[in-house]
This record gives structure tokens, sequence and C-alpha cells, in this order.
């Protein structure tokens, strides 16, 4: 199995949205992997994989922003309310009227 560290500026669709579907409410501290790179940087990751490929996905705030970004991206909200843009039956959760 090949593996292949990737940095959230270099992530693609396809691994945003297996880091996506694997961590729909974020990542735990038992989820990071802990490794030197050749540097003998410690670098913090999580996992994604393909049938070939293994994905280490460098872990950092702007990851998190970016995959809290891309699945705030995909949300449908037709199921909201009618295809006719009716808001009107939509009660309104901060409302004092008794």
């Amino acid at each position: 199995m090949k593996r292949v560290i990737v940095d959230y500026s270099k992530l693609t669709e396809d691994i945003l949205n297996m880091l996506v579907d694997k961590y729909p409410n974020g990542y735990g501290y038992k989820d990071i992997i802990t490794f030197k790179n050749a540097q003998g940087e410690t670098v913090r990751a999580v996992e994604v994989s393909t049938e070939d490929t293994m994905y280490l996905v460098k872990i950092s705030l702007k990851l998190e922003e970016t995959m809290e970004d891309y699945d705030a991206d995909e949300d449908n909200f037709d199921d909201v309310y009618d295809s006719d843009g009716d808001l009107d039956e939509i009660p309104d959760e901060e409302s004092d009227e008794d």
C-alpha cells in the first residue's frame, strides 16, 4: 500500500470528501497519528485510505476550517421549505409570542 503525506493546502476534492465522510463531527485525539518526518520534525496527521493508498493528512487549524467550510457548502437547505419559497410556514424559533 502506498503512503502519501498531504498538507491541507494540497487537498484534492476526493481526499476532502473522504475526510468529511470519515470524520463528520471532526476528529479526536484517538484519530491522530504522530510521527517524525525525514527532517526529524514531529508531524500530526489523520488517516484516510483508498484500496491502494493511505493518506496521512497533516493536522492544522486550516485543515479543520477547510473541512468545516467544505461540509457547510455541501449542506442542502431545500428540505427546510417548499420549492415555491414560501417561508411563512417555517416557525420562528425566537418568537416570544404566546
